[in-house]
């Protein structure tokens, strides 16, 4: 495993415990951790690669977050968020600061491969579909293509089930016709 994608695997597992919870992430960095050591025991040094670049901009962390919402989405994002954002202020505070500001202020991850994780845990887990059709959208703003959603389903159906990659597969095909 070359340095970049080790770094790589590392960034990716802030975004997960946004959509799959501290615990199944904790327990997925464990894995993680034994693959590498495995690794080890077999002569294999896996080095880290470059880590994230310090924050520049000094822009209030819920205004970042809010614009970086506004980038993926293509739509102004009220402040607070219409609905659950009123009814639950530190949830919206949570969801632009924690996630839009804190998580995609990295330069280890691109937009599309930052919504490709979103999307696939979102697409393994039953019960939110309004967030994965939410974040199929973004993923095709952000240049994601259907035949790549549709390679991540495809892992999905092999990986997890045939009903939740079917289950995603008919998010997506919702959206491609807007």
């Amino acid at each position: 495993m070359n340095a970049q994608v080790l770094t790589t695997a590392l960034d990716m597992q802030p975004r997960r415990v946004a959509y799959i919870g501290f615990p199944r992430s904790l327990n997925g960095i464990s894995i993680f951790m034994g693959v590498l050591e495995d690794r080890k025991a077999q002569g294999v040094l896996d080095v880290v690669g470059k880590d994230a670049s310090p924050l520049s901009d000094t822009t209030d962390d819920y205004e970042r977050g809010r614009k970086v919402l506004s980038q993926l989405s293509k739509r102004p994002q009220p402040k607070p968020a219409a609905g659950f954002g009123e009814f639950a202020p530190r949830i919206d505070n949570f969801l632009k600061v924690h996630l839009f500001a804190h998580i995609f202020g990295s330069d280890v991850l691109t937009y599309q491969q930052r919504e490709l994780v979103t999307i696939s845990a979102l697409a393994a887990m039953e019960g939110v579909e309004p967030q994965l059709q939410a974040h199929l959208s973004m993923g095709l703003n952000v240049g994601i293509s259907v035949p790549q959603l549709i390679e991540a389903f495809d892992v999905i159906e092999k990986d997890v089930s045939k009903t939740r990659a079917d289950a995603a597969k008919a998010i997506l095909s919702k959206i491609k016709h807007k």
